[in-house]
């Protein structure tokens, strides 16, 4: 059996995405946005955050490709990028809940 060990940027890309997941006030927006799109303010509402907070958090969200955000006018909604990000919270919380 050949065992495949990503080159060195992978890792380190890898790193990165499984980091972001580390913090909990990205978490608990990840899993509000895996409900379905929503604004910032209803993100702030929802999760007792500051906009500043919740906007930050937010764009380094999207820097590494796990929201996307689309506009409406003055509006910008955010949705989770895609199905794998709502899967590896799912994973993540039933791993954690095995007994």
């Amino acid at each position: 059996m050949t065992e495949h060990i990503p080159v060195e940027e992978e890792i380190i890309d890898l790193s990165e995405f499984f980091k972001t997941f580390g913090d909990p006030t990205r978490l608990r927006i990840l899993f509000l946005l895996s409900e379905g799109e929503t604004d910032v303010h209803t993100v702030s509402s929802r999760l007792k955050l500051g906009q500043t907070a919740v906007s930050h958090q937010l764009k380094l969200l999207r820097y590494l490709r796990l929201v996307r955000y689309r506009k409406e006018g003055r509006n910008v909604y955010y949705s989770l990028n895609d199905d794998h990000i709502e899967e590896i919270l799912k994973i993540g919380m039933e791993h954690i809940q095995e007994v």
